[in-house]
């Protein structure tokens, strides 16, 4: 009920007119159309104010687009500045290795060509060393001297050979004086030493029978002992010469007497052993060498074998200097024998 009494009196009001006068008429007239003008006017300046508006809002919000653009960049930007700041420390690191490898490489470089250098000196040395190596007095010349200096050597050997000639003893025959002492020179191996008989060869026609082993007696033959004793002076006699000419020192000295000859041990043994004879008691000195008779007169038997196991050790050395090999230690006269025929023989001058 009283909306329907508020809303009559809304019509009432409204339906009420107002009442002016003709007089007045002019002039309402007139406030109304100024009020119409201003009314135009303020719908204009509204339209203009609201292009400006959403102009300065279109501009605010692409303002602000262009905010968040920029901030997007800004974090990318430092992203970048960051990435870049890890680059340039590795790049800094690996600068500083590049500069250490560049150092070691110039120095190996420097020893490079150092070694270069030292290379091409050593090449052209090798080079006069072949020039003159293929010279005139180079190594064929070095080897015609030495082909002479042997036949030198065989030379005198054949002369100690005429002096002490060592053959076989009367009875022998060719087959068995070759069947019994052949020897291969080439190969330095005797052929046939296990048959070899030592009382077969003889030096200047004597026989070297006496065992100096054995203990003197008296029915032992003294022509006997004496022959003996002058067979190992000739062997001592033509071993000291044979390796004079071969310059070869002796393992043990010689002091030549004929058949009076000592045989020297600058480190003899308190016990010497051998396969021909049983361990013997020797003094023993330091000081000076001791010499050994190789004879049996008026002296210890003893001491006479070991001078002739001594003598028998010079013969070894100087057959394997030659590259043959001893016949054993029985054998004396074989293995002079045996070194004579291989310094004689044509293979000594191309060895």
């Amino acid at each position: 009920m009283e909306s329907k009494t508020k809303n009559h009196q809304n019509l009432d009001e409204n339906d009420k007119v107002k009442i002016i006068k003709f007089e007045d008429f002019q002039n309402e007239l007139v406030r109304f159309s100024s009020l119409s003008s201003a009314v135009n006017e303020a719908k204009n300046t509204k339209s203009l104010l609201q292009e400006k508006l959403n102009s300065l809002l279109e501009l605010e919000a692409e303002s602000l687009s262009r905010s968040n653009k920029l901030d997007e960049m800004r974090e990318k930007l430092e992203a970048r500045k960051l990435v870049m700041g890890n680059m340039s420390m590795q790049s800094k690191v690996v600068q500083e290795k590049a500069k250490k490898q560049e150092d070691l490489l110039n120095s190996e470089i420097r020893s490079l060509l150092m070694a270069g250098t030292s290379l091409s000196v050593a090449s052209k040395s090798l080079q006069e060393a072949n020039n003159s190596l293929a010279g005139e007095r180079g190594y064929v010349h070095l080897r015609n001297v030495q082909k002479l200096l042997r036949a030198r050597q065989q030379f005198m050997v054949s002369q100690i050979s005429l002096l002490y000639p060592v053959k076989f003893a009367a009875g022998h025959t060719t087959e068995q004086e070759l069947d019994s002492f052949f020897s291969s020179s080439k190969a330095g191996i005797p052929s046939g030493s296990k048959s070899l008989d030592p009382g077969s060869l003889t030096i200047s026609g004597l026989h070297l029978t006496v065992l100096p082993f054995k203990k003197i007696s008296f029915f032992t033959d003294k022509k006997e002992v004496q022959s003996s004793a002058t067979a190992l002076g000739y062997v001592a006699h033509a071993v000291s010469l044979i390796a004079f000419y071969l310059e070869i020192p002796l393992r043990y000295p010689l002091r030549l007497g004929g058949s009076r000859t000592y045989i020297c041990d600058y480190a003899p043994s308190v016990e010497p052993t051998s396969s021909d004879f049983a361990s013997i008691s020797l003094p023993f000195s330091s000081s000076k060498p001791m010499e050994f008779p190789l004879f049996l007169e008026g002296q210890d038997t003893t001491r006479s074998a070991y001078a002739v196991f001594l003598l028998n050790k010079d013969l070894e050395q100087l057959l394997n200097f030659i590259g043959a090999e001893s016949l054993g230690p029985r054998h004396v006269l074989a293995n002079l024998k045996e070194l004579l025929n291989n310094i004689l023989s044509p293979a000594y001058i191309n060895s």
